[in-house]
Formats: C-alpha cells, structure tokens, sequence
C-alpha cells in the first residue's frame, strides 16, 4: 500500500517557520494502531488524517504518543492540503471531528478556522507546576490545559521549564502567557507528556487565550504570537462561544508512505 503524505508549516508564510504537520489524506480509516505508528514515525507534534465525509471530511489527529481531542495547526495544515493539493473549488471545509463540526474557510490567501471557546477558570497554583516553572505567575487558571499568566512577554520568554516535572501536571499541557510587546499577546505551550517538549504554534490552545485577553483588553479581534524558536502568528476574533482563528500555512515536503 502506498499513501501521500504532505508536511506543511501552520502559521507562517514561510518554510522553516510556524508549526510543521504531516498530513495523509485517506480513502477510508486504517486500523487505530497504524495511524499511530505513522504518527510516531514522523516524529512531528501532530500527524493529521482524514477521509471523505457526507458532508466534507472526517478529521483526526495524532501525536507521537496519542490521538487528541483538537489541533489547531494540523487543521490548518489538512486544509491547505485539501486547497492546494486536490481539485476542491468551494471556498469553505466542514470537518468531523472529536471536537464536534470544525469549519475552514479561505478568504485573501489565509485561513480563517472556526473552533470552540474553551473559557479558561482561576484555579490553585500547585506547588510542582511552581517548581517546573521556575518562577511564580500573577495569575493561574485552566480548562484543558494550566493557563499561567506573567507580567509582561520578556518573562514568558526567560521560562526555561523543568520537562521533568512538567510531564507530572494533571491537565494535558502548560500555557505561558503575557502582554505582547508588539501584538497583543504573546504565549509558549508545552506537553511533555503528549511527546511534545515545546510546541512550536498551537491552535488549540488559542481558543482559551482568546477570552481570556479577550475580557482582558475589551476587545473580540486580537493579535497573537507564540515565541517559540520557530515562532508564529495568529489573528483571534471571540465569537460568543466560538473562536475564530486566521492564519497562512505553505507545504514544505511532498511524499508517499510505503506500507
């Protein structure tokens, strides 16, 4: 059997920035166990699949360790596929996923995705994400992931986290997050436990930034970038219970898969 597969970067305009993705379009679903050893064979924070749908297309994704509940890059990277790389002339996706019904829509040469909120509460700072951290946040909270919340982006950026201790946090992941100096607000994600140290972008996670700057700033549309070292950049607009998030994506590697 042999399969395509791309490697596309999410968030940027450019290759060798953003967040890089696998994906592998399918005629249908391949058993569980194959889509994972794909997955941890490309070594990438996020292997994408999807299949034809009645209405568009199933999606997942998968880590080197594990299938997850959302990916915002590796959305963003099926659907550039889908644009650039096979005869689809609509203008909108409607992806199924665990997640529910996610949308993508291009409009002026970028992206434009449609998630849901995932409104983020003040919490307790434990005592083992303190040490991970190596410094306290002014605030904490969480919904899928800790949210921790600093002063100012420089301090965000000087984090140099214990991946050890890390990996022990009860949630999926770790948030970092400030006012950007020259955006509106500037993060860093990390999930060791999923097999991803520091993620270069993450789409997913917005959907908590997003109303937690969102109340903060009073304002629905803001300006994000995550200060990883390859670095990227998001434009989130709050919709009630939706997230919308806009970004560009390029293909740096077409390939086929032997199995």
């Amino acid at each position: 059997m042999k399969l395509q597969q791309y490697q596309v970067d999410a968030f940027t305009d450019r290759i060798f920035g953003g967040n890089p993705a696998a994906v592998v379009p399918l005629a249908s679903w391949l058993d569980d166990s194959l889509l994972q050893a794909i997955a941890e064979e490309n070594n990438l924070s996020e292997t994408a699949f999807f299949v034809p749908s009645h209405n568009g297309f199933s999606l997942r994704w998968f880590t080197p360790l594990a299938e997850v509940e959302l990916c915002g890059h590796a959305t963003l990277a099926a659907a550039h596929v889908i644009f650039v790389h096979s005869d689809y002339r609509q203008n909108r996706i409607t992806f199924t996923t665990r997640s529910g019904e996610l949308t993508v829509e291009r409009s002026d040469g970028q992206l434009q995705m449609d998630f849901p909120a995932c409104v983020p509460k003040p919490c307790e700072l434990p005592d083992l994400l303190y040490q991970a951290l190596g410094q306290k946040p002014v605030q904490l909270l969480a919904a899928d992931d800790y949210l921790a919340v600093f002063d100012n982006e420089s301090k965000v950026r000087a984090v140099k986290p214990d991946q050890g201790l890390l990996s022990k946090v009860g949630l999926r992941g770790v948030i970092i997050t400030a006012p950007g100096d020259t955006v509106d607000f500037v993060s860093r994600f990390f999930a060791p436990k999923l097999g991803i140290p520091e993620d270069p972008v993450t789409g997913s996670t917005h959907c908590a930034l997003a109303p937690f700057w969102a109340e903060r700033f009073s304002k629905s549309i803001l300006t994000a970038k995550q200060l990883s070292r390859r670095g990227g950049d998001i434009i989130c607009e709050v919709r009630g219970d939706r997230v919308r998030l806009t970004g560009s994506a390029v293909t740096f590697m077409e390939a086929e898969i032997h199995l």
